[in-house]
C-alpha cells in the first residue's frame, strides 16, 4: 500500500502547522489556535490518523471543533492575536518602516483582524 505521493506534501504541512503551534504554547507572540487548525486542515487530506489524534486531543480538539462547526475562534485567541498585530505593526512605526510597508502591512493586519472579529467567539 505505502504512502500515496499526493498525501505527502499535506502530511508534511499537517507536521509543520502543529510544530509551529506547539511552539506558540511557549513563544507569547505566536499563536496556537490558527496553526492547529490549519494543522487538522492539511492532516484531514494528508494523514486520517493524525487528524483523529488532533480532533480527540484534550487541548487541541475544541478549537478544531469549534471551527468545523461555527467557523468560531476563541475569544482569547482574537484578543492575542490582534493584540500581536498591533504590536507588530506600532513595532514598525517605530523602527521607522516606510510609509509604503507601513501601509501595505496596515491594510493587511486590518483585514485580518476584520475577518476574526466578524468570526463567531467560542
Amino acid at each position: 500500500m505505502g504512502i500515496q505521493p499526493g498525501r505527502t506534501g499535506f502530511r508534511i504541512l499537517a507536521y509543520m502547522s502543529m510544530g509551529i503551534a506547539v511552539a506558540g504554547v511557549v513563544l507569547p507572540l505566536l499563536p496556537t489556535t490558527p496553526f492547529v487548525i490549519l494543522a487538522a486542515f492539511f492532516a484531514s487530506k494528508g494523514s486520517p490518523a493524525f487528524a483523529l489524534w488532533l480532533e480527540q486531543h484534550p487541548s487541541f480538539g475544541p478549537a478544531i471543533r469549534h471551527w468545523r462547526l461555527r467557523r468560531a475562534i476563541p475569544r482569547k485567541a482574537k484578543i492575542l492575536a490582534i493584540g500581536m498585530m498591533a504590536l507588530s505593526w506600532s513595532s514598525m512605526v517605530w523602527l521607522g518602516a516606510s510609509a509604503f510597508v507601513l501601509s501595505v502591512s496596515g491594510l493587511f493586519l486590518l483585514g485580518v483582524a476584520i475577518y476574526m472579529l466578524t468570526r463567531p467567539s467560542c
